[in-house]
């Protein structure tokens, strides 16, 4: 499935739209919940959708368009993608309230620096991409979407927060690899990663994480922090890569043990070569522990976290649609929610 529309529509007036007469969207077997990481999503939207579809004032709208589509796909899915429950019961569209939080930044100053703006300060997202933020909160609201931030928190904390609170089956919709770091089998916690795209989602589970690298399902953070990973500014430790990294966290489980192991006798530490690396870089890796791992204590207040069949605000909703030329991707939202109702 493909979530870009590259020729800008006459825009319509979404409310007027009869409800879909194609098949019901299958009820979900149970509740669930769908947590979308959404600055990831809109990111994705801007860099896939083309910047030529604008507004009537020439206003670029290719995220918004690009994140209703891919919010429509997700609620009234192709049953050919195996990746799928079933129509989720509850969702949340999950924000930034700070990009690159201050506590992250007191333990490990090299968190995200390289995407600081020139100012220093403010995060170096493209002009065209900022404008759209804005809209896409209000579409949102207007729709009826829950969306959540905790003040001095990213989007990654409330998904973790809200996972851990849900007490049913969850589903994380993001391209954002940090959060393996959450499934949970036990929990029925899943990551939907959209690094392949919509149309060929993949369901990661802790049997899908140890496939891709090597090591225990919930085990992803410990090895991150020994590999690093450079689009976060988290160095890794020198000279330890992915095979040996996967290998200490199999063998170790937390780099907390290996910490532990370095206070051993080198013959008994059972680190082998990596002991002198892993001194060497000891203070690295107490300082990105609490800044690789996701936060499941944000301050996130109780939320209606339903899923709508019908918009909050129709007529607002249409006054945006018209005004930003959202057209028929408002629509597909629309008749999206309102498969629901079937």
């Amino acid at each position: 499935m493909t979530v870009m529309s590259t020729t800008p529509e006459t825009p319509t007036t979404p409310t007027a739209t009869p409800a879909a007469k194609s098949e019901p969207a299958t009820p979900a077997a149970s509740p669930y919940l769908m947590l979308l990481d959404t600055p990831a999503l809109y990111f994705r939207a801007f860099y896939g959708v083309p910047g030529s579809v604008t507004a009537p004032d020439g206003t670029p709208v290719n995220a918004i368009r690009g994140l209703l589509d891919m919010i429509a796909f997700l609620i009234k899915p192709d049953r050919r993608n195996q990746a799928w429950r079933g129509r989720p019961t509850r969702l949340v569209a999950c924000m930034d309230a700070d990009w690159r939080p201050a506590f992250r930044v007191a333990a490990l100053p090299s968190y995200k620096a390289h995407r600081l703006g020139p100012d220093g300060g403010e995060e170096n997202v493209p002009p065209a991409l900022t404008v759209q933020i804005p809209v896409i909160e209000e579409v949102l609201d207007a729709a009826g979407i829950a969306q959540a931030p905790a003040p001095g928190y990213e989007a990654d904390d409330v998904i973790g927060t809200l996972a851990a609170r849900a007490g049913v089956p969850v589903d994380i919709v993001t391209g954002d690899r940090d959060l393996f770091q959450l499934v949970d089998d036990s929990r029925q916690v899943r990551v939907l990663y959209t690094a392949r795209g919509f149309g060929r989602l993949e369901a990661i589970d802790e049997a899908g994480v140890t496939a891709r690298y090597d090591i225990p399902g919930r085990a992803y953070a410990d090895f991150a922090a020994l590999r690093g990973d450079p689009s976060d500014g988290l160095p890794g430790v020198r000279g330890i890569g992915a095979k040996t990294a996967a290998a200490l966290v199999r063998r170790f489980g937390t780099v907390d043990a290996m910490l532990a192991a370095l206070d051993l006798e080198p013959t008994a530490s059972g680190l082998g070569s990596s002991r002198a690396k892993l001194a060497a870089d000891r203070e690295y890796l107490r300082a990105a522990m609490p800044v690789v791992r996701v936060a499941t204590d944000a301050p996130v207040p109780p939320l209606d976290d339903a899923l709508p069949v019908t918009p909050k605000d129709p007529a607002r909703l249409a006054g945006l649609a018209e005004r930003w030329n959202l057209g028929s991707a408002m629509n597909r939202l629309i008749n999206a929610l309102r498969a629901g109702a079937a």
